[in-house]
């Protein structure tokens, strides 16, 4: 099947490189009119190309030697052997081709490993079975290069002579490319520092540490969402957070979660929301000005099944806990499968990950909403890094309620997804929270008991008392104002006073505090 379109100048709105053509991927896609984001499109040039490739703007440009030719099969093993695994783009393209198209390619070469490995993607993802003999008895290959790739535990299919090493199935299934700065977070073995802070750390002095870094966490995450809830609904999601992991993740868990967390159900549905839902503005009437657009409320039963699966294979086959957590948590924030709330659950559903699989230690929470939330814009890029990329292949209208109603089957969207640069970002959350907040909570507790117990020998008064002077010192930059000298603590003499300012400098001096905590904060 040979390729027949002119070569474009533009190519899904960005323009081809002068004196190229498309390759793999790209020149599959525009031959094939099929709806996918191509996010690394591939050319290759006229000349030669010093280091035989080389980048140009989001195109990767490769020598001249590297033209696969015309036909159809040349480009599907271009697109195997030199770009980025990409499940959605794969699925379209196939679900667009013939079965008699892939049955020629495979009878042509029934031994060739990109061969093998198209086929196996071919009948995976579109469900069809080829009217071809199984493959002749040769090893067996890796459906994705371990070097390359983060890889689940081989699985052979006899039929194609492949190993299936997905993360997940046909049904979901995320890609996390194996990067340097990946590879550099996991060789610092983050759970194993935890357990070394928490390990010389007082029993006591842990549990009250975990007990302020589970609130911080939590009142994070509801300011993420621009909200600022009453303190017994931050403790009520807190306790529901604190349960992360005892509980095998299932639908119903994560409804339950829900139920926890959405208190007034008066205008919320229960269960998987039955319409549409959509990130973004309105208009000046009020009609969807949608930034994404979540899956199809027909289409939830099954991607939730398929997560839930992906998430259980990963963790049986014991791929680095903080991987499982961004593929998971940010694939159900990109399903989006309630009305509301979906935002707070994802970062509950990284927590679940981290306590099942007991990277954080027994009973702390990391903080990782907070550090989102300090890092606010880098989290927003990553969420629209992938999801900004799929709006225009989602067609949809404003409902009478001003809803979204999508029109097309967008499933595959959110069936497959990079999520390497979420799995980045996530780890570099993780590893503030274990360097610096939870050392730095623990060393504030510390000096703020030696500060107490310093002022209780100086002057006798009740412990509640000794607490809210020690806190408006703080608050006050080291001095005691004097509404509250001449308040509250006018018994105490100006000596007393002084040698107490002197107490908390000394206890403190040199500490930094968290980013946005305010003085004593991890007192509450």
């Amino acid at each position: 099947m040979n390729m027949q379109k002119a070569q474009p100048a533009t190519f899904q709105e960005q323009t081809v490189p002068q004196g190229t053509r498309l390759a793999g991927a790209a020149a599959l896609v525009h031959e094939l009119g099929v709806a996918a984001p191509v996010r690394r499109p591939s050319c290759v040039a006229e000349l030669h190309v010093r280091d035989s490739r080389r980048t140009d703007g989001a195109w990767t440009v490769f020598d001249k030697r590297y033209w696969p030719g015309d036909d159809l099969g040349s480009h599907i093993e271009f697109f195997l052997k030199h770009e980025t695994a990409d499940l959605l783009v794969l699925k379209r393209i196939f679900d667009a081709l013939p079965p008699a198209a892939l049955e020629a390619i495979v009878r042509a070469a029934p031994k060739a490993s990109h061969v093998r490995r198209a086929w196996f993607f071919y009948e995976a993802l579109t469900g069809r079975t080829l009217n071809v003999d199984d493959a002749p008895r040769v090893p067996a290959i890796d459906l994705l290069d371990p070097k390359l790739y983060f890889t689940g535990k081989p699985r052979l299919s006899k039929r194609h002579r492949v190993r299936d090493n997905l993360l997940g199935s046909s049904r979901y299934s995320p890609v996390i490319r194996r990067t340097a700065a990946l590879e550099k977070a996991l060789a610092l073995d983050l759970a194993a520092r935890a357990r070394e802070t928490v390990g010389r750390t007082g029993g006591h002095l842990v549990a009250r540490a975990a007990s302020f870094l589970l609130l911080a966490d939590s009142r994070a995450s509801f300011q993420i969402e621009g909200e600022r809830p009453p303190r017994n609904r931050l403790e009520r999601w807190g306790r529901a957070v604190l349960q992360a992991g005892k509980n095998k993740l299932t639908v119903d868990e994560i409804i339950r979660l829900h139920n926890v967390l959405i208190e007034d159900t008066r205008f919320v549905s229960p269960g998987l929301r039955p319409d549409g839902v959509f990130l973004g503005e309105r208009d000046h009437v009020g009609d969807p000005l949608p930034e994404f657009i979540g899956a199809r409320a027909q289409d939830l039963p099954d991607l939730m099944a398929g997560m839930l699966d992906a998430n259980d294979r990963m963790r049986d086959d014991g791929l680095d806990p903080v991987l499982q957590a961004a593929a998971t948590a940010f694939g159900f924030v990109y399903v989006h499968p309630f009305g509301d709330g979906n935002g707070r659950l994802h970062r509950c559903l990284i927590h679940h990950v981290l306590a099942e699989r007991r990277f954080t230690p027994t009973g702390m929470v990391f903080p990782v909403s907070s550090v989102m939330l300090d890092r606010i814009d880098d989290y927003r890029t990553t969420l629209q890094g992938h999801s900004g990329a799929l709006m225009p292949f989602i067609e949809w209208r404003p409902t009478p309620d001003r809803n979204v109603e999508v029109l097309n089957d967008t499933a595959d969207l959110y069936r497959y997804f990079d999520c390497t640069q979420a799995a980045e970002f996530l780890f570099a959350c993780v590893q503030r929270t274990v360097d610096e907040d939870l050392p730095r909570e623990i060393d504030y507790l510390r000096r703020h008991d030696l500060a107490l117990q310093r002022t209780m020998e100086a002057v006798e008064m009740p412990d509640r008392l000794a607490e809210n002077l020690l806190m408006f010192i703080r608050q006050n930059n080291g001095t005691l104002s004097k509404n509250r000298r001449d308040g509250e603590f006018k018994q105490l003499t100006d000596d007393e006073v002084q040698r107490i300012e002197q107490i908390v400098a000394d206890a403190f001096d040199g500490f930094v505090e968290m980013p946005g905590q305010s003085p004593s904060a991890g007192a509450q």
